[in-house]
């Protein structure tokens, strides 16, 4: 079991995911039990995310509390929010880390098409920032950690609607770290490269797409879930209390 360093202000945290319940999500989920952090997610994946509440359990003695949601269902995502505060009581560190990049031609979009990418990849970030605000603000603090890619930056083919979703989570970003920044809210953008999810091998993983990602990254060592997870718990803890407005790249060196 990967063991990230120790922050011990992480403990007893209330923190709350989105897209939790697996892949990079998942090593969220873990690292933050690890830290002894309250720690409910959202995902769509509920066989996935019953499963991994099982296992970090098993693990570390510290249960996630999952909640079904599909993310576009921002309603939802709000009740999910407040039966978090309930549980758990008020979210001190948000990770917005949903998403999805199935690949499109751009020639094939549809208005239907554009407005689903951006109800998964943007809209539920903004929603989700401003619905815990008040609870960071009772607590005199946080921190907001939103996920882009390094996709829009080396220009990704097939990708447009999830591209155009992407780079605007900086602009985001910068935006609410300007208006929260007076309530010592913090937000962030985290971009990862290309991480070995499960998912990720299972469709896209092959000799010639490994031969460009290995050739393509300065250090030649596949990313990792956990890797993007070190980095989030650094920018939850107090140890980046001066970082805000800002984006982090973990991607080996590819952009």
């Amino acid at each position: 079991m990967h063991k990230p360093a120790v922050y011990p202000g992480l403990s007893g945290k209330t923190v709350f995911i989105t897209g939790g319940g697996s892949g990079i999500g998942a090593a969220h989920t873990m690292g933050f039990a690890l830290q002894k952090s309250k720690v409910a997610f959202v995902d769509i994946a509920e066989a996935d995310s019953k499963a991994l509440v099982e296992r970090v359990a098993a693990e570390t003695g510290n249960k996630p509390l999952f909640i079904k949601c599909d993310i576009r269902d921002i309603a939802a995502l709000q009740a999910a929010i407040e039966r978090t505060r309930e549980e758990f009581g008020d979210i001190g560190i948000l990770v917005n880390n949903a998403a999805n990049d199935d690949r499109h031609k751009t020639e094939e979009v549809t208005v239907e098409y554009w407005d689903d990418r951006m109800a998964i990849n943007l809209r539920p970030m903004f929603f989700t920032c401003q619905a815990v605000a008040p609870h960071m603000k009772r607590l005199g603090g946080g921190a907001m950690i939103n996920f882009s890619s390094i996709a829009w930056m080396v220009k990704s083919p097939d990708l447009m609607a999830y591209v155009t979703a992407k780079s605007a989570v900086n602009g985001l970003t910068k935006g609410l770290a300007r208006d929260f920044g007076p309530h010592n809210i913090r937000v962030n953008t985290v971009s990862p490269g290309w991480v070995m999810t499960e998912r990720q091998m299972k469709l896209w993983l092959n000799p010639a797409a490994e031969a460009i990602r290995a050739k393509s990254q300065c250090i030649p060592a596949k990313v990792l879930p956990e890797d993007l997870a070190d980095m989030v718990l650094f920018l939850a803890s107090d140890a980046a209390a001066k970082c805000t407005a800002q984006e982090f790249v973990v991607d080996g060196g590819w952009a």
